[in-house]
């Protein structure tokens, strides 16, 4: 069996990604800490509608869910087969003049 995201775990997750230089760096210490738990870099746009299951300052950690085939974001840490990990989004996205 993988990793289970206790809120521990989770917490553990988002100190390594929140201490990674970039969000590429930060996949890689979760892969190296958490192998074989899956881990995703998606942007922050794509994730606009979920609920992250931690955030910090600069990441954001969504967990994954698969079924062997397809993957779904989950708020179940006990489903989790993998992180979806986002920079943060500004909290307004400037859409030009108004």
């Amino acid at each position: 069996m993988g990793t289970l995201m206790d809120p521990a775990t989770t917490s553990e997750a988002l100190g390594l990604a929140e201490a990674a230089a970039t969000v590429r760096e930060a996949a890689q210490a979760l892969r190296q800490r958490f192998a074989p738990l899956r881990v995703v870099v998606v942007d922050a746009l794509d994730m606009r509608d979920e609920t992250p299951a931690a955030l910090g300052p600069t990441r954001a950690l969504y967990y994954g869910a698969s079924d062997g085939h397809c993957w779904t974001v989950t708020q179940d840490p006990a489903q989790a087969a993998g992180l979806f990990l986002t920079d943060r989004a500004p909290a307004c996205i400037d859409r030009g003049p108004a």
